[in-house]
C-alpha cells in the first residue's frame, strides 16, 4: 500500500548542494526506516544512508559521509537527503526505500526493502 515519490533532482555544479524529497502516500512513513540509494551509469544500485523511524538513528556510506544528510519530517510524511560539496561522482539516479524496521538493520541490502519510488536524476557537472 505504501508508495514513494522522490523528487527535486536536477543538474548541479560541482561543490553546489541540492535537497532531495521522498514523499509517502498510502501509510504513514513512520512505521518505517527509510533508506536512499543511487545507481551510477553502468555500476550497480549502492547504498547512500538510511534513517530511522523516529530520526534518532541515522547511517552513511563513507563516500558521503560529511556532505550528505538525511532528514525526517513524519508529520508530513517526508524524508529528505540534504547533499552539499556535490563532486562529479554524485551523479546518479537516487531512490529512496522503505524498510519494516524501527532503526536501519543492515540498511546497505537493496533486497531488504520491499518499497520503492521512481527515482530521481542527479547530475554533478560544470
Amino acid at each position: 500500500q505504501l508508495q514513494l515519490v522522490e523528487s527535486g533532482g536536477g543538474l548541479v555544479q560541482p561543490g553546489g548542494s541540492l535537497r532531495l524529497s521522498c514523499a509517502a502516500s498510502g501509510s504513514t512513513l513512520d512505521y518505517y526506516a527509510i533508506g536512499w540509494f543511487r545507481q551510477a551509469p553502468g555500476k550497480e544500485r549502492e547504498g547512500v544512508g538510511c534513517i530511522s523511524t523516529s530520526g534518532s538513528d541515522t547511517k552513511y556510506a563513507t563516500s558521503v559521509k560529511g556532505r550528505f544528510t538525511i532528514s525526517r519530517d513524519n508529520a508530513n510524511n517526508t524524508v529528505y537527503l540534504q547533499m552539499n560539496s556535490l563532486k562529479p561522482e554524485d551523479t546518479a539516479i537516487y531512490y529512496c526505500a522503505a524498510l519494516n524496521l524501527k532503526f536501519c538493520l543492515l540498511w546497505g541490502t537493496s533486497g531488504r526493502y520491499p518499497y520503492w519510488g521512481q527515482g530521481t536524476q542527479v547530475t554533478v557537472s560544470s
